[in-house]
């Protein structure tokens, strides 16, 4: 089971969201996504269980639980949307309409 934790804390780090979910199940990953820039926490990240019932416990026990001073969300992860190759936000052809 996939789950995607938001509003962590900047100072969280892989073993910390890995520990907050150990005590439910095993644990086969947890990763905080961090920016490819500023190497900094984006203040999310994401859980990967083996067991879909610990999982779903974790998600209803540490949803709104308060995280080094945050009330974190958690979640069932959807699964990644493909990009598709649409209209750029930004165009260069100097149309006007």
């Amino acid at each position: 089971m996939n789950i995607y934790v938001s509003n962590l804390s900047f100072a969280v780090q892989d073993e910390d969201l890995r520990g907050y979910f150990a005590e439910y199940g095993e644990v086969t990953s947890a990763k905080v996504i961090m920016d490819k820039y500023t190497n900094r926490s984006k203040g999310f990240g994401f859980v990967e269980m083996t067991d879909e019932t610990a999982g779903q416990k974790a998600i209803t026990e540490l949803d709104g639980a308060m995280v080094d001073g945050r009330s974190i969300k958690v979640n069932v992860a959807r699964p990644k949307e493909e990009r598709t190759g649409s209209k750029p936000a930004y165009s260069n052809n100097n149309s006007r309409w």
